[in-house]
């Protein structure tokens, strides 16, 4: 019942509720983004979703279009700057994901979208991560998040759709305000967020 119905119910009263009530909130970063990064202001990009569909994931831009003389573009970590690391570190980059809980693509908790070009390099373990639709927030993100190794990732994500409940997504949302506050496992080191994953071998 939760997980067929009242999950759905939750996401669509919620996100609604931000949107509506934090549409200033969404201006206030668009110009911003708009002023310090360029155009456009959101980031779109193709994520699998429930049973691997692809859908348009929105996020906010935290990156600029910097070019070495070759006109290259730079490392993500040199193009990310001050303002993008800040808005990743407070997840705002993320809040136009909201619109793709509202449209049924995402959920607000779920193991993250990853990329397409993962899709076939998961094991059929690691792939029950997409019986579920992705989350804004997840299992996963609130216990190392990217601080752990894929292979870990991949586990916390698994006994997430196991063990779907209320009470497990209520715990996930309070652990995610910690782990916000907190600013924890924001990346690996080295990398602006995570190294890509290369498969099991």
């Amino acid at each position: 019942m939760y997980r067929r119905i009242v999950k759905r119910f939750i996401d669509i009263i919620i996100s609604l509720m931000i949107l509506v009530l934090f549409c200033w909130l969404y201006l206030i970063l668009a110009i911003m983004v708009r002023v310090k990064l360029g155009s456009p202001v959101l980031f779109k990009q193709d994520r699998p979703g429930y049973k691997g569909r692809v859908f348009k994931m929105y996020k906010f831009r935290t990156m600029s279009d910097k070019r070495d003389e070759n006109g290259e573009l730079l490392p993500d970590e040199e193009r990310l700057g001050t303002f993008g690391k800040w808005l990743r570190s407070t997840s705002m980059d993320e809040l136009p994901e909201f619109i793709n809980i509202l449209k049924g693509d995402m959920s607000f908790i779920g193991p993250r979208p990853l990329l397409v070009s993962y899709l076939p390099l998961y094991s059929a373990e690691q792939a029950r991560r997409h019986d579920v639709r992705p989350g804004l927030t997840g299992y996963a993100q609130v216990h190392g998040r990217n601080s752990i190794s894929w292979k870990e990732k991949f586990q916390l994500d698994v006994w997430y759709v196991d063990h779907i409940s209320f009470i497990t997504d209520l715990r996930i949302v309070l652990d995610t305000v910690r782990t916000v506050v907190k600013r924890e496992g924001i990346s690996q080191e080295g990398n602006a967020t995570m190294e890509p994953f290369n498969g099991n071998n």
